[in-house]
């Protein structure tokens, strides 16, 4: 019977071809599906497709002319399977075109899905649509499959869970392109629905351990703060009254104590959102926290979420406790060089203590604050020393720890390499590490030398990876350390209003210099870098009656073998009363001053100690002037010769942003007692010009900055400041030069006339708690305290961020009898600060002054400060 047939498919295709997918064979010849035949594929043609390549088309279906196959088989069957399978066709059939004798041609009838022409976003804000729009990849001509389209649903839940948004609508809208055949465009419409946070946590099952304990091990879940003070307070009521008829009054102060628990939470750095990932990752951070109270055995049985009306949530958690363990025999083996004796005191753990996994896995692997089983060996060589604590005996509540040790040899420092640095040369880098060649390792210099690395801030501490490479073989270590260049040059360009004058200021602070490469035009890229000399140049000006210029070069490793800086700086500043040089009333105020220092580090105590000394000359020269200069008749010239030396020892782990560690330095700069050698001279009779030629002064300062980190990252920073100038002549009394001017942002600039310490404090207008003030010579002493708690927005090097809230104490006095360290103006405040590689770090505050200042309305109160590289510190 000839004609075109439809040849139905086998029941055993249709089960394996999804259902869109139809195959049809047809064709001038009759097929008798009783018995199957076999077929030579005589050629094979496609339908129905515009945009893809035929051949390609073919050859993924796995047909290929020449092939042999039976009919019926399953060999068209898995054609269209494959072909299904590309995802990029709406339908697909194979037919028969023709039939031959035994060959047979075939024809594969494609219908492609439509490919995307563009998309957009409804419902969402400019930075949510930039970030998804980052996620989901989408590209113009992309085929609309519906694995791409739940594969962007997908994307963007995620992105939204991620924020606390659970119930978030993601509804796709096809829409075909009028102008482009086969082409669509997505529509992503989202609705947020408001973020899902936590009204409870409950904790059921807990018996010994307490419901504060178990909660504060959730890092990332946390409770919705509330203020609710008032509810219960009738059951408060009741059970206190009860309380006082039973005369039991310590169940008064459990009962008060649950009523603020219950109604009144504060959340002031974590928040409530409910995050799926963070919750199970905290559900590990419980049993860890029952682990470390000795709970051994504890788990959860189950948890639930359910949700409330106003869409909060309460999570339930049931626990099982299990028994509490305590350590009882700990016994040692392995051990050569060091006593069992002498191990136990550094483990630190006796019998009888509560069993905590974490307590000896720290005090056998690393203890940042205090000494360890891992670092005693590893400081000493110990490179492939391993340690391991296993249980050998569980009885009743106590449990025997055998500690298993392998000291192995000690490992000797063979290469110290850096990778990744594209600026900075290797010998500048180099030589600030702890780790040399022929050295035996030790953890605590690797450790100190990635410290080192960082502080030089040319490179991105987050990425600064030491890599250690052992050498078994031969007993030897290779150090890399893996760094990442980041900018360290910075640019200050401003203007503002002080002093009744406009000021601009111009400053260039080149911070990785190389002055041996100044005359090689080829290393101007933009500047010839990579020495890690220091380079600094400003200029400020308001136009007529005012300029300023500062240079400054510092050498940190003279002759290049230690750590022996070299500063040389020159400062020019030129003040007028705006008026021509021609006319007789002109008047000018000058000062040039110039200072060469010299740096080291110390050894002793450690090396966490540094020395700086340095000889200061400068001379201010008064001619008719009289606007701002404290004293005098306006005219003379005085000098000041000074030496200064500071003790200081910093062991922060950051520069930017440092989370532990400290900052402490002592001070003293002095003249030479010029009065000394004067024999019996009357001072009170000399005219200021002559009082003061040669200045004369001794000055003490002390700073001290402790950082502490709380929890997380957030950290707690306690300063003290403490400055005396004094004299070496009661009858000369104490010089007006050098003077302490406390309050404000600490910015020094137009007004530094005198040589005076501008010392910011915040909640108070400038230099308004200085004695006297406004018509103020300066105070003699000063002491400021401050407690300041930060948390960090962004610790990218490029632009780290961080916010933080203080309280500042202080005060300034005149005469050293009047000095209370504990009479002091009190301010509250937050603040945020910026570090930008190329402007430094900037600041912005708001401080409330609490206590009035005599005879100044208007200096306390609130109080916004800008601050630069902390100017207000």
């Amino acid at each position: 019977m000839k004609g075109k047939f439809l040849l139905l498919l086998l029941f055993s295709v249709v089960i394996l071809v999804p259902v869109k997918a139809q195959v049809s064979l047809g064709g001038e010849t009759t097929i008798d599906y009783s018995q199957p035949k076999e077929y030579t594929i005589g050629g094979i043609t496609v339908s129905g497709v515009k945009y893809l390549d035929n051949n390609v088309l073919i050859m993924l279906s796995g047909l290929t002319v020449g092939d042999k196959m039976k009919i019926p088989g399953d060999k068209i069957a898995d054609a269209v399977k494959k072909l299904w399978d590309q995802g990029l066709f709406e339908d697909v059939q194979i037919s028969v075109s023709k039939i031959q004798e035994k060959i047979i041609f075939l024809d594969i009838s494609l219908k492609e899905r439509p490919r995307l022409s563009k998309f957009s976003f409804t419902g969402l804000n400019k930075s949510d649509a930039d970030n998804i729009r980052e996620k989901i990849k989408l590209v113009s001509g992309d085929y609309v499959t519906d694995n791409l389209l739940m594969k962007t649903k997908e994307i963007i839940r995620k992105y939204f869970t991620d924020k606390g948004f659970l119930n978030a609508e993601i509804n796709i809208i096809q829409k075909k392109d009028s102008a482009t055949a086969n082409q669509e465009s997505l529509i992503l419409d989202i609705k947020k629905n408001g973020r899902v946070r936590i009204m409870n946590i409950t904790i059921h099952g807990n018996k010994d351990a307490t419901v504060e304990q178990l909660k504060g091990a959730f890092k990332k879940t946390k409770e919705k703060g509330l203020f609710n003070p008032l509810d219960d307070i009738d059951k408060l009521i009741y059970a206190s009254v009860s309380a006082v008829f039973h005369m039991d009054f310590l169940a008064i102060g459990h009962e008060i104590e649950k009523e603020i628990y219950d109604n009144v939470r504060f959340r002031i750095f974590k928040s409530s959102k409910f995050i799926p990932e963070d919750y199970n990752e905290d559900k590990v951070n419980l049993i860890n926290k029952y682990n470390s109270l000795g709970y051994r055995d504890a788990r959860i049985l189950k948890d639930s979420i359910s949700k409330n009306e106003d869409n909060t949530i309460n999570v339930d958690i049931w626990v099982e406790e299990g028994p509490k363990y305590y350590f009882r025999k700990i016994t040692w083996v392995g051990n050569t060089k060091y006593t069992d004796a002498f191990l136990n005191r550094i483990l630190h753990i006796n019998r009888g203590e509560v069993y905590n996994q974490e307590q000896l896995e720290t005090a056998l692997t690393y203890n940042p604050n205090s000494s360890d089983i891992t670092s005693l060996y590893m400081d000493d060589g110990y490179l492939f020393f391993g340690v391991e604590p296993v249980e050998v005996k569980v009885e009743h509540d106590s449990i025997d720890i055998e500690i298993r040790m392998h000291e192995g040899k000690q490992a000797t420092v063979n290469k110290v390499t850096i990778t990744g640095n594209t600026k900075t040369n290797d010998h500048v880098a180099l030589r600030e590490v702890s780790t040399r060649p022929g050295q035996l390792f030790s953890r605590d210099k690797l450790i100190r030398s990635q410290r080192q690395l960082s502080q030089l801030r040319y490179f991105d501490a987050e990425k600064l990876l030491p890599e250690v490479n052992p050498n078994p073989e031969d007993g030897t270590v290779d150090i890399n350390y893996k760094v990442e260049e980041t900018s360290a040059d910075q640019v200050e360009l401003s203007g503002g209003w002080g002093y009744g004058t406009i000021i601009g200021t111009l400053g260039l602070s080149f911070n990785n210099f190389s002055l041996r490469n100044f005359f090689h035009l080829k290393a101007w890229r933009p500047i010839p870098s990579g020495d890690g000399q220091k380079l600094s140049v400003r200029f400020q000006t308001n136009g007529p009656t005012y300029l300023s210029e500062n240079f400054s070069f510092t050498e940190p490793w003279v002759g290049g073998k230690k750590p022996l800086a070299l500063s040389l700086s020159y400062v020019h500043s030129r003040y007028t009363n705006g008026l021509s040089k021609s006319d007789t009333s002109y008047g000018y105020f000058k000062i040039d001053g110039v200072s060469v220092g010299l740096g080291s580090q110390l050894q002793w105590p450690d090396d966490y100690f540094t020395l700086y000394q340095s000889i200061n000359y400068q001379r201010y020269n008064t001619h008719k002037y009289t606007q701002i200069f404290s004293f005098g008749s306006g005219n003379g010239i005085y000098n000041s010769i000074s030496y200064n030396i500071i003790l200081g020892r910093s062991s922060i782990d950051a520069p930017i942003y440092p989370k532990m560690g400290s900052t402490m330095s002592l001070s003293l700069e002095l003249t030479p007692p010029y009065s000394m050698f004067n024999g019996h001279v009357d001072y009170s009779t000399m005219s200021v010009q002559r009082k003061y030629e040669w200045v004369e002064f001794y000055k003490w300062k002390f700073k001290g900055a402790w950082y502490i980190n709380l929890v997380d990252k957030l950290v707690l920073s306690p300063r003290v400041q403490f400055a005396v100038l004094g004299d070496y002549n009661s009858s000369l009394g104490i010089t007006p030069f050098q003077r302490f001017y406390l309050g404000g942002d600490g910015l020094t600039g137009y007004n530094n006339m005198d040589g005076r310490e501008l010392i910011g404090m915040r909640g108070y207008s400038n230099n308004s708690l200085t004695p006297l003030y406004p018509n103020s010579v300066g105070g003699t002493t000063y002491a400021k305290y401050t407690f300041e708690l930060r948390y960090p927005v962004s610790l990218n090097p490029s632009a780290t961020i961080y916010g933080l809230t203080f309280l500042e104490a202080g005060n300034d006095w005149l005469y050293w009898k009047n000095v209370n360290p504990f009479d002091v103006y009190r301010s509250v405040g937050v603040g945020i600060r910026v570090f930008l590689p190329m402007f430094g770090l900037l600041g912005l505050d708001w401080g409330y002054g609490l206590d009035p200042v005599p005879n100044s309305p208007g200096s306390n109160g609130g109080q916004f400060h800008f601050s630069i590289n902390s100017s207000i510190d």
